[in-house]
């Protein structure tokens, strides 16, 4: 049986001497597995649409079980061909592939989910700002684990006190009354939160150009890594080469 997909690939895999294993994500069904037979040969049809983050449409030879579909033809949309020529975006690039690939169950549809990583990919071809593409597509990855921050009021007491911290272990913010029941809460300025907030329910299709300050980007990453490395057993290929590459890049204190 013929089956045909749009997706994007999100993981690829050497299979033998001359194919691959590639992961899709798609519209229709979720993040799923094909076999791309021939693909790391020089001259095969389908060695481009088998290429990461490669957006098309894959026509697959599926059979009545539960075996891996065999890729017979593939149509590109977006190579996303910029995005692969800054080392900068492709790592950024790479470390949401991973991400979503780790955060995801096999065959379970999200359109939203696809289509939110279609416009980041899209946007990260086009140069826009990759750091914080990044942060809104991990606030979307927390809710995604059901792990989302509490940015509404104080999650211990409920209360709208300001000047709020930020508790990883218990969730979300603080009030300065309950800021004593955790002595590691991050200390965090209002623009921090309220973005945290704004990324919860952002549309990204609306994106214009977001002027955040450098102390609001570092305290932004603070807090979402922390919540990933609290409460996610992760340990990801691409952000320990991602925040390599960001040390790299970092001034120099003279």
């Amino acid at each position: 049986m013929l089956v045909k997909w749009e997706g994007i690939v999100i993981r690829s895999v050497d299979y033998g001497e001359s194919s691959k294993v590639v992961t899709l994500f798609t519209r229709e069904h979720g993040k799923l597995a094909i076999m791309v037979r021939g693909a790391k040969k020089a001259k095969s049809r389908l060695a481009a649409v088998s290429q990461l983050f490669t957006h098309g449409y894959y026509l697959c030879k599926a059979g009545p079980g539960t075996g891996m579909p065999d890729l017979s033809q593939g149509d590109i949309v977006n190579s996303f061909r910029e995005l692969r020529q800054s080392l900068n975006e492709t790592a950024y690039a790479a470390y949401i592939a991973e991400l979503l690939d780790r955060l995801t169950h096999e065959r379970e549809a999200n359109p939203f989910l696809f289509q939110f990583l279609l416009h980041t990919f899209r946007y990260l071809d086009e140069g826009r700002d990759a750091e914080i593409l990044c942060r809104i597509f991990e606030t979307k990855m927390l809710q995604v684990a059901g792990i989302s921050p509490q940015l509404s009021c104080c999650t211990n007491c409920g209360e709208q006190r300001e000047p709020y911290a930020i508790s990883i272990t218990q969730g979300g913010l603080l009030c300065p009354v309950c800021l004593p029941s955790d002595p590691y809460a991050v200390a965090v300025t209002p623009s921090t939160w309220k973005l945290l907030r704004l990324f919860q329910v952002f549309d990204l299709e609306r994106l214009g150009e977001i002027e955040v300050k450098p102390a609001t980007r570092s305290q932004l990453k603070h807090v979402l890594r922390g919540f990933m490395d609290e409460h996610l057993d992760l340990r990801l290929k691409s952000r320990s080469f991602l925040e390599q590459l960001e040390r790299m890049q970092m001034p120099r204190q003279d």
